[in-house]
């Protein structure tokens, strides 16, 4: 069953696949804010969400035929969504360089004592790569091999990343505790 219920979702979809444009409008109204809200959890601005929603419907509009109904709808769309948000991730020109995520995330000392960020702005200061991670693993709730297969690495990234995400992510919000 799908989180995101849409009323006839079978006879939606075969007239999708007969190229019915009221058809696919129907999808894009239904499915258009989960998409949107996976693809701003993943991308940095609300412009590559933005564009991350297009380039995903344009996919469902290109691939409708290839959908063969074993899983559920949402879960053929938020692969495609997810997907297309990690190779705006790959494109994007101004993402961060290794040396300037690293000098955030072992940061000064004085400027981890004051801040105390609640997780939307934690998340934030994670790389794209890391946030991707996190988001994909812990909300969505993807394997680190489906999280691997989708960036093109292997299982040990994807776990590393989101190890040291949570460590990152603890020390910004002030949860680590003596081990």
């Amino acid at each position: 069953m799908d989180s995101f219920p849409l009323a006839n979702a079978e006879s939606v979809v075969a007239q999708a696949r007969a190229g019915d444009p009221a058809a696919f409008e129907a999808l894009f109204r239904a499915f258009e804010v989960p998409v949107y809200n996976l693809a701003r959890r993943i991308c940095r601005t609300a412009e590559d969400a933005e564009d991350v929603l297009q380039e995903t419907f344009f996919e469902i509009c290109r691939s409708i035929a290839r959908y063969r109904e074993e899983g559920s709808l949402w879960g053929w769309i938020r692969t495609i969504a997810a997907s297309k948000a990690l190779m705006r991730l790959r494109r994007n020109k101004y993402r961060e360089t290794e040396e300037l995520h690293e000098e955030v995330a072992t940061g000064n000392r004085r400027e981890d004592a004051h801040l105390r960020m609640d997780l939307e702005a934690a998340l934030e200061r994670l790389s794209e790569t890391s946030r991707a991670v996190v988001w994909l693993h812990d909300v969505e709730g993807y394997t680190h091999d489906e999280i691997a297969g989708m960036m093109g690495k292997t299982p040990s990234f994807s776990k590393s990343q989101l190890a040291r995400a949570h460590a990152r992510l603890r020390r910004w919000l002030g949860e680590e505790v003596a081990s």
